[in-house]
Formats: C-alpha cells, sequence, structure tokens
C-alpha cells in the first residue's frame, strides 16, 4: 500500500489501472545499487534473445536515461477523432512498453520530483491520465527531450488499433518485439492480426517441463532389439568435440504415426504426388497456407514435445482448414536430444506417403496455386514411371511477410522485376539454386535439363523409392545438398519444370540457424560431417563420387 500511494492519487481512465501508473516509481521500489533495468509490459511477445537489447544501453550518451520507442499511433497527434485532446508530447510521442531505463543517472536528476512536478501541472488543465503512466513520460520528455534514447521501432511493434506499424515488420526478420498494446489484445483489428496471433500462440506454451528432464528424469530406455545401436554408441569417442552430433545419428525417437485421422484413396492413373514437409511448433502458422495451396495429399513428420503434441491437437481442431482435409498425414517425431533430427523427419514423412510420387518441400515454401495438378501431368509428360528423373520446382522468395501471391508465371515473373520477389537466397546463397538456371527459366516453355553443381540444393519431385536423407545432418546445413548429391551419383536426371514455382515465406530464424551463425565449433562439426559424407560415398559409389571431392576443393 506505501507504493499505491505514491501514484494512486494520479485519476487514470487506463484500463491498467492503478498498476499502469506504477513504473513511475521504479527509481524508489527497486533496489539502490541496481543501475539499469529493461521494463517490459505483460503483452510483450519476444521474437529474438533480450541480450540484444541489454547491449543497447552501451549507446546510450549524455544525458540519455530512457531507450524508447516512437509510438506506432497517431494518439499523441491529436487527430484520432473530433475534439481529441492527448496529453502533450514530442511528435508522435513515446510507447512505454518497452522501456530502457539508467536507473543510477535517473535519481541522480532526482526523477521523482521531475514527473510528479509534471503530472501536478498538467493535472491541471487534462483531468486525467489517459494512457497512464506513458502520459506522465511523454509530457517529461517534451519538455526534456535529451533524456531519451529512441530505439529502432522493431524493439516495439505495436498492434493497438490506430497503429501504422507496418513499416515495421515488411522484413519479418527484423521482428523483435511484439506489443498487444489494446484492451482487446488478441483480438485487435490490425489487418495482419492472424499471422501475429499465430506466433504469439507458437511462443506462449513451451514446455517448461524440458527444463526438468535433464535433472530428474530417467534415461529413455532403448529399443529392445538396439544391441547394435548400443554397439554404434559405445564405439563413439566422447571426447570428440562433434560427439554431440555423431550420437543424433543414433538417437532413437519415439514415433506416433498418423496423428490425426488420416483417409486416402490415390488416384487410380498412377500419378498422384504427396508433399512432403518436416516442421517444428514454431512454424504452424503455415499449415493452413499450405493446405489452401496445394489440395493433393500431405505428409508431414511434426517435432513435438508432449504438451506441444497436446497444443496442436487443440490448434488443429480449431482450425476448420485443417479439419476439412483428411488427406493430410500428421506424423508425431518426439523431442529427444539437443539437435533439430531435419533428415530424420523428412525420412519419417517421406515412408508414410501412398503416392508413387512426392515432392519434397519444405514447411515455409507456398507451392503456387495448381502445381499439384501440374505436377501429375508432368509425371506423364517425362515418363517418370520409367526413368530416374528429378523435377524441379523454382524457388524464390519475399522479403515481405504478406504477398499478393502471383497467380501465373507471368505476374511472378513481373513482381521478380519489380523487386517485391527475388530468387531464393539471392542475397546469402546463391549457389544453393542457381544451376537451376533462373535466366532460361524466364523463357521456357518446354522443361530443360540441368547438371549438378557444388552445393545445389533444389525442391524436387521424385519416385517414392529415392534415397533417404543421411541421417548424420542435423540442424541447420548441408542436410539437401547431400541428398541431392546422392540423387545425382544414382544418375538421376535433373529437369527444370518451365511452369511451376514455389515461394519461401520470411519468419524469425529458426534455433538451429541462429547456433550455425554464432557458434564456431557448430560449423568446425559441420565441415566435418560433410568431409565424412563425401568419403562414404566415394565407398559406395566409386569412381562415380570423385568429382563431388573435387567440386567441394573448387567451390
Amino acid at each position: 500500500m506505501l507504493i499505491w500511494s505514491e501514484v494512486s492519487w494520479i485519476p487514470n481512465k487506463h484500463y491498467s489501472g492503478i498498476y499502469g501508473l506504477m513504473k513511475l516509481v521504479l527509481t524508489k521500489t527497486l533496489p539502490a545499487n541496481l543501475e539499469r533495468v529493461i521494463v517490459l509490459d505483460t503483452d510483450i511477445t519476444f521474437a529474438t534473445d533480450i541480450a540484444e537489447l541489454w547491449a543497447v544501453f552501451h549507446k546510450f550518451k549524455g544525458q540519455q536515461v530512457l531507450g524508447l520507442v516512437e509510438n506506432q499511433s497517431d494518439w499523441y497527434l491529436g487527430n484520432l477523432w473530433k475534439n481529441h485532446r492527448p496529453w502533450p508530447a514530442l511528435g508522435r510521442g513515446y510507447n512505454t512498453g518497452v522501456i530502457l531505463l539508467l536507473l543510477d543517472k535517473l535519481r541522480k536528476m532526482k526523477w521523482e520530483q521531475m514527473w510528479r512536478l509534471t503530472a501536478e501541472r498538467e493535472l491541471m488543465g487534462m483531468l486525467s491520465t489517459s494512457l497512464a503512466d506513458q502520459d506522465i513520460f511523454n509530457a517529461v520528455i517534451k519538455q526534456n527531450p535529451f533524456l531519451v534514447y529512441q530505439l529502432p521501432c522493431f524493439w516495439n511493434v505495436q498492434l493497438s488499433d490506430h497503429t501504422r506499424s507496418e513499416q515495421c515488420y515488411r522484413d519479418v526478420s527484423d521482428l523483435k518485439v511484439i506489443h498487444w498494446n489494446s484492451p482487446k489484445k488478441l483480438r485487435v483489428k490490425n489487418k495482419h492480426v492472424e499471422f501475429f496471433r499465430n506466433l504469439y500462440l507458437t511462443f506462449l506454451e513451451y514446455d517448461g517441463n524440458l527444463l526438468r528432464r535433464e535433472l530428474f528424469g530417467c534415461p529413455s530406455e532403448a529399443d529392445v532389439n538396439s544391441e547394435n545401436l548400443q554397439k554404434q554408441l559405445s564405439e563413439l569417442d566422447e571426447d570428440d568435440l562433434c560427439y554431440e552430433f555423431r550420437r543424433e545419428r543414433f538417437t532413437v525417437h519415439r514415433t506416433h504415426l498418423y496423428f490425426l485421422h488420416y483417409e486416402y484413396e490415390p488416384a487410380a492413373d498412377s500419378t498422384d504426388v504427396t508433399l512432403v514437409a518436416q516442421l517444428s511448433m514454431d512454424r504452424l502458422q503455415m499449415l493452413e497456407a499450405i493446405c489452401k495451396h496445394w489440395e493433393g495429399p500431405i505428409s508431414l513428420a511434426l517435432y513435438l514435445s508432449d504438451a506441444e503434441a497436446q497444443q496442436f491437437l487443440r490448434y488443429a481442431q480449431g482450425s476448420e482448414v485443417l479439419m476439412s482435409r483428411h488427406n493430410v498425414g500428421y506424423h508425431i517425431v518426439y523431442k529427444e536430444g539437443q539437435f533439430y533430427p531435419v533428415n530424420l523427419l523428412r525420412n519419417v514423412a517421406m515412408k508414410h506417403i501412398s503416392t508413387p510420387y512426392m515432392f519434397l518441400s519444405d514447411i515455409d515454401f507456398l507451392p503456387m496455386y495448381g502445381l499439384y495438378e501440374y505436377l501429375r501431368k508432368s509425371v506423364i509428360q517425362l515418363d517418370l514411371a520409367n526413368t530416374k528423373k528429378a523435377m524441379i520446382v523454382p524457388a524464390f522468395e519475399t522479403l515481405r511477410y504478406r504477398l499478393s501471391f502471383p497467380k501465373s508465371k507471368a505476374e511472378l515473373l513481373s513482381m521478380l522485376d519489380m523487386g517485391t520477389l527475388f530468387t531464393f537466397r539471392y542475397h546469402v546463397w546463391t549457389k544453393g539454386h542457381a544451376p537451376t538456371n533462373f535466366a532460361k527459366w524466364r523463357t521456357a516453355t518446354t522443361p530443360y535439363r540441368v547438371e549438378w553443381e557444388a552445393d545445389f540444393e533444389p525442391y524436387v519431385v521424385v519416385r517414392r523409392d529415392c534415397p533417404e536423407y543421411d541421417r548424420r545432418f542435423v540442424g541447420f546445413g548441408w542436410n539437401k545438398v547431400a541428398h541431392i548429391m546422392e540423387l545425382d551419383v544414382q544418375e538421376y536426371e535433373f529437369i527444370v519444370l518451365p511452369n511451376a514455382y514455389m515461394i519461401h515465406m520470411p519468419h524469425a530464424p529458426s534455433f538451429d540457424i541462429t547456433k550455425f551463425r554464432s557458434n564456431k565449433q557448430y560449423r568446425i562439426c559441420l565441415k566435418t560431417l560433410k568431409e565424412e559424407f563425401q568419403q562414404d560415398m566415394s565407398r559406395r559409389y566409386g569412381f562415380a563420387a570423385l568429382k563431388y571431392l573435387t567440386a567441394e576443393n573448387n567451390s
């Protein structure tokens, strides 16, 4: 009650009540030896490591003591409705859902006296606050603009009804903090709310029990027929810096096949194609969109904890789109170990298809409308039943999380020319898809053959009897490259389809790509695994595999 009395005298219309004013007294309530603090509203979702935000304190200069993002609505401009009269603010004002506070400097500036005098003065005319502490912070800043270090807008993307925050998230990779600053929260009228709601729900229910497993859990029992497995594990060197990578190859995962009802009879003409992909909880929001783009059968391997599996069940049962589809096979692979077993998941999804052909895709790609029927016709045209061919679906990407999806190749080419679309990985890894020969594809009207090149990793349609993915590759890096290499050494022809395309939709980086970028040992181990894979290829395929070693040395 003592702390409440510090702010309870302030009339406040905001829905948070007295709690919305408590940030004003942090210099008094927090320990005197605490020098800096990050203050967050409870309706905040982080899409990055908060350590990045702590690092921003080092950019403060002079008398800057407050780190804030500019308000993304017109509230403080006073033009939302007739006779709208907000508290004074500097321009658009600042949002206080995310605040960096230098407590020690604020105390030296006599912050408590500063905000109290400002509040008393403004309340003589305003009578009450509308936005709680935010009104008072902004009134102080209007008088003392030197106090603020303005944070980039992505540290507080505001989703209230009247915001203009779209400029902050055209490129979703820059999203840092999502703020549901509206009394309606997830029911806010922001036109992109569906995307943000799914992102929020994904993060909301991560399973804290995972943290207990290492401390209190019993080790999982290996399969009763696993003498060979135990022998393989015993042969690994635990002092090897890449031991955890090697061990992952032999990890046994509990698997629940056909987690939801599946019912599908392949077409009688033997041209049917299943879309194959894998995902974890953070990509769940892609499922409905993929179902709308691909009407054929789908086989998905989902990497989930037990708790996440139940969350997925509730999510699916609440989706009219997913519940209306019985030709989607959902196979749960339960979490075990510290790496994302990407190729194991692909193999699980591949093994459980009921069609003669499969389209090996990724969950963050949307196929063009009509691709399913186009692929079935191409299967006949290229005689896939009697030849070793891998039909390539050219891959493109957008940096905008909302896209007017092109309905034709002509429309896609126009978007490429305008810079709305790019060839996939154009900015970061051109080699992965360059052999597709996009320049030729622009004008091609018939399928054309391309040759394998180092690091080639296209998305392909193949017969169901094609080789599996190599399980040694986990997490990020080289998992598709190795598979395409094996198709090539087995003398598959790579045929690019002239009227097919798929588009990668943007999203926050995965945990594994973050580890790859930040952890030198991760990259060293990946390089070691690549070399061992190429040596294995040489042993298995002899002279035919020699070119891969040569290509690697020249790349």
